[in-house]
């Protein structure tokens, strides 16, 4: 009987499964294995074969690219959208706090962002704190819910900064000379770096505690568990390699710094995120094994970016950096791709070089590039159809699929504007039709 429904449940769940897509006719730029035209066939939500010529599968739903680009999805490492709170700024380490208790699968950045072609970004806790809140990895599964938006199986990650933010709320005198309240430590980044190294001392405590713990228990003795630190544990998971750190900096000391301090409690920096004075350290980055996410001319919005150049991402990869471009920003998040075709003006990157800064070079921060960044079988289908180059500055998204399904399409976006907008109206109208009548105010006459 159990066969017999598990049998039934396995033909259900095979009748609702979405047929095959096959992409036909596009320029296919696979950023890790070439380019060529052909097609790509999508079964299952994933990458089944990708080539010149390929066998369309019967009753498969057929897409003719008219020699457009397909691409892999963009993906961003460090964005902030889809969240209902960014900092917790109260304390200089917030590790206790994670973004996937506030993700809101609402937010219409999350459509924008389809709209430029991004498919995955890692959202991160803003840079008030010395070591912030866990990061979350998501899909721009626009419509789903906030579990929906989570990209499962992606590496947990935590949010450190450096530099004027963190410092920030630790000065004793603001703006025109008036006392701020709330003062907390640190207020130099000298302070930045004792917290830091303070917090990780703790966590090798607490570490430690939890082993003997665990050998006392293995051992057949009875003892009582350590008391839980909600702080610490985050950054245990970072001292073990189950957390990747990703640090907000700017200036090269400062980066210096924090290699030194993760070398010395021996742990490594996943990603220094805008990282504008990399290209000064370039070789001290590439010897840790840190990866660098950086603008791509970005520079003199405030003190720290003063000495960002346009270079700085081209250098980095020339000295062996694993380095992607990031928006940190709902607006440049959808222009992405050619923040990534400058890097071809400034530093003379490669197509394929340049596009790796926003497809697999990213993927491989985030430890996700085997399930996407590139076009290669067994991977998710997460594929974007531009009109022209994507590195071109005219190009625009057709199309974007996640997981095989199709998630934004132009056409059908401009198609179904007047619809919206008349909806819009309707609705503006009822709430004027059912708003209660104002009162009116009792004034004494001038």
């Amino acid at each position: 009987m159990t066969k017999l429904l598990w049998a039934g449940l396995a033909a259900g769940i095979t009748l609702l499964a979405a047929p095959p897509v096959v992409i036909q006719n596009a320029h296919v730029l696979t950023v890790t294995r070439g380019a060529f035209s052909g097609a790509v066939v999508v079964k299952d939500g994933k990458i089944a074969e990708a080539a010149e010529k390929v066998m369309i599968p019967p009753g498969a739903q057929v897409i003719d690219a008219g020699g457009q680009y397909l691409m892999p999805g963009i993906i961003d490492c460090h964005s902030h959208i889809a969240a209902d709170s960014i900092n917790e700024g109260a304390a200089s380490v917030s590790s206790m706090v994670g973004i996937e208790d506030v993700l809101n699968p609402d937010d219409i950045s999350i459509y924008r962002a389809l709209a430029g072609g991004v498919t995955t970004a890692n959202i991160l806790h803003g840079s008030a704190n010395s070591i912030g809140g866990k990061c979350t990895v998501i899909k721009m599964r626009w419509g789903k819910d906030a579990d929906g938006l989570k990209f499962q199986g992606a590496m947990p990650g935590i949010k450190f900064a450096l530099g004027e933010n963190p410092k920030r709320q630790g000065m004793a005198e603001g703006l025109f000379g008036v006392a701020q309240r709330n003062l907390r430590y640190p207020g130099t980044r000298m302070g930045v770096e004792d917290v830091i190294r303070e917090a990780f001392t703790q966590a090798k405590a607490y570490q430690a505690e939890w082993k003997e713990y665990e050998a006392k228990k293995n051992r057949g003795e009875t003892v009582i568990p350590p008391r839980r630190n909600l702080k610490l544990e985050p950054l245990v998971e970072v001292l073990e390699g189950k957390r990747f750190v990703h640090a907000h900096c700017y200036r090269a000391d400062e980066i210096l710094m924090l290699l030194r301090v993760a070398d010395e409690f021996g742990f490594k920096i996943r990603t220094l995120q805008h990282v504008l004075e990399g290209y000064k350290v370039a070789s001290e980055i590439a010897a840790h094994g840190a990866g660098a996410s950086t603008f791509s001319d970005w520079w003199s919005y405030k003190v720290e970016a003063y000495d960002a150049i346009p270079y700085n991402a081209a250098i980095m990869v020339r000295k062996g950096v694993l380095v992607s471009l990031n928006s940190d920003s709902g607006e440049l998040m959808r222009r992405l791709n050619t923040e990534a075709a400058k890097t071809m003006k400034y530093g003379g990157l490669t197509e394929t070089e340049a596009l790796s800064l926003i497809t697999i070079n990213p993927a491989k921060q985030l430890k996700i590039d085997d399930r996407v960044g590139s076009i290669e079988v067994g991977k998710d289908a997460d594929l974007v159809l531009f009109d022209k180059h994507p590195l071109s500055s005219y190009a625009k998204v057709q199309k974007v699929f996640i997981d095989g399904a199709v998630y934004f399409d132009r056409d059908k976006d401009l198609s179904q504007r007047p619809l919206r907008e008349l909806k819009k109206k309707s609705l503006e109208e009822k709430e004027k039709k059912n708003a209660p009548p104002q009162k009116k105010e009792n004034r004494r006459p001038e």
